[in-house]
């Protein structure tokens, strides 16, 4: 994890509007490191909908989280960015979260100041606690890396922009750094001259959220080169994992249910190989360990192999 974490902290000290795109569970992290990008977030919009099938409305359980950023980080050797939204309650919930997700090897971590239950940072009806309230979680993450010997980047989201406007977000992003926090991440904020004010005005590594890389909600769209030379440390791209298997998941199902047959004999476009996918996840490496670990007659009855 110290690695990792550290490797992080690098990227996002360079200031280069590093991508990190959000999955919502093993597979799509696996996805997202074979495509090259450098770091992976968690993002609770698209586990909510994994998991449960339903909106990023504060509906998931810690223990929830907690089960699927441990699959996450075992599945990639990028570094990995847990999402604990509000922490799980106050400054005494948040430490309890925190020392997990240091011993499962998490390299950062973002918390945001919402008011549980907290909500997608794109949907209306948002609520913030107060500055010192959020700003004691990050003086409480901050102390358990400390006592941990730990690495772990601090992420201090903040959703005021819609709730008070973008000068309380900046205020508030400054304290919760002087609070600790590695980086602010000012949630919701809207166009390129609003991105400008905020990289010039917080003091200190800055992320943004593109949402979903295509559509621009909320947020206007601006090239990463463009944010990099804002001097922008992250550029979140959490829904479009989720986004795009819930269209690729809908458009081959209605497909099939509308076929006359049934099926889509020769279709192969719509999905992956059987053999691809096995590729993919590792099959090979797993019969290497069953040929080597099991019992030599157990492999010969399991596949019918005879000397």
């Amino acid at each position: 994890m110290g690695n990792c974490a550290s490797l992080l902290r690098q990227k996002l000290e360079e200031r280069r509007a590093l991508p990190v795109p959000g999955c919502y569970d093993a597979l799509s992290a696996r996805v997202i490191e074979a495509a090259g990008f450098e770091a992976v977030g968690i993002t609770s919009f698209g586990l909510a909908g994994s998991l449960l099938g339903k909106p990023d409305f504060g509906l998931l359980e810690m223990a929830d989280i907690l089960r699927n950023t441990w699959n996450v980080a075992r599945a990639v050797a990028i570094p990995v960015i847990a999402d604990i939204e509000t922490g799980g309650g106050n400054a005494l919930n948040v430490i309890e979260v925190i020392e997990k997700l240091i011993a499962i090897g998490i390299a950062g971590v973002n918390i945001e100041d919402q008011l549980f239950p907290s909500r997608c940072g794109h949907l209306e009806g948002k609520q913030v606690v107060s500055a010192e309230e959020m700003a004691g979680k990050v003086r409480a993450i901050a102390s358990v890396r400390k006592r941990l010997g730990a690495d772990l980047v601090i992420i201090a989201r903040t959703d005021a922009c819609a709730v008070y406007g973008l000068t309380e977000a900046i205020r508030r992003a400054n304290i919760y750094l002087e609070a600790g926090a590695d980086m602010a991440f000012i949630e919701g904020i809207r166009t390129r001259a609003d991105i400008e004010r905020a990289a010039w005005e917080v003091k200190g590594l800055l992320s943004v959220n593109l949402m979903d890389a295509v559509t621009g909600v909320q947020t206007e769209l601006v090239p990463l080169p463009e944010l990099a030379r804002m001097g922008i440390a992250q550029v979140c791209i959490p829904a479009a994992a989720i986004l795009v298997a819930h269209r690729a998941l809908t458009a081959f199902f209605e497909a099939l249910r509308a076929s006359p047959t049934g099926l889509l004999a020769g279709e192969s476009h719509w999905l992956s190989s059987f053999e691809e996918y096995n590729a993919f996840t590792g099959l090979s490496e797993y019969r290497a360990r069953e040929s080597e670990f099991l019992p030599r007659a157990t492999i010969e009855e399991k596949y019918a192999v005879h000397a």
